[in-house]
């Protein structure tokens, strides 16, 4: 079964400096709740085929990946992809032009293999919660700029 978890939030700050923030993968552990630490496999910038290692927490259980930039295109989108592990993801990032500032979209989508896909249902409802949570952090942090 694939998950597919689309979570969107408003921003009250200009379009480039939401992109700005949320593409820096730098930034990561201070507005996603479950990432400990980033580690830059390529050199920064962020640019297409850029690689960038997360260890993370989710559902009880530590997890490193890598991902890949797979589109980038400044102030407007950001792909990133990942096949490692029991659960090969995609995460999408967009930002568009609100009426008091800028509308977020947070996806992440992908299949999870083996044992993971018995999971599949519960792991979407932890995803969209730890998504909301994210997503309002980083809103918090950058209105209170």
């Amino acid at each position: 079964m694939p998950v597919d978890v689309l979570t969107q939030i408003e921003i009250a700050r200009p379009r480039t400096e939401v992109a700005a923030y949320a593409s820096d993968p730098d930034n990561a552990p201070v507005w996603y709740e479950n990432i400990d630490s980033v580690e830059w496999r390529t050199p920064p910038p962020a640019a297409l085929g850029t690689r960038v290692a997360f260890v993370a927490r989710f559902l009880g259980r530590r997890l490193a990946y890598t991902y890949e930039i797979a589109e980038l295109v400044a102030g407007e989108r950001l792909v990133m992809r990942t096949s490692e592990g029991p659960f090969p993801m995609e995460t999408t990032y967009t930002w568009a032009d609100a009426p008091d500032g800028t509308r977020m979209t947070l996806r992440n989508r992908g299949e999870p293999a083996g044992f993971a896909r018995v999971g599949a249902p519960m792991m979407a409802r932890s995803m969209r919660k730890a998504n909301r949570k994210d997503l309002e952090q980083l809103k918090r942090l950058l209105e209170s700029r």
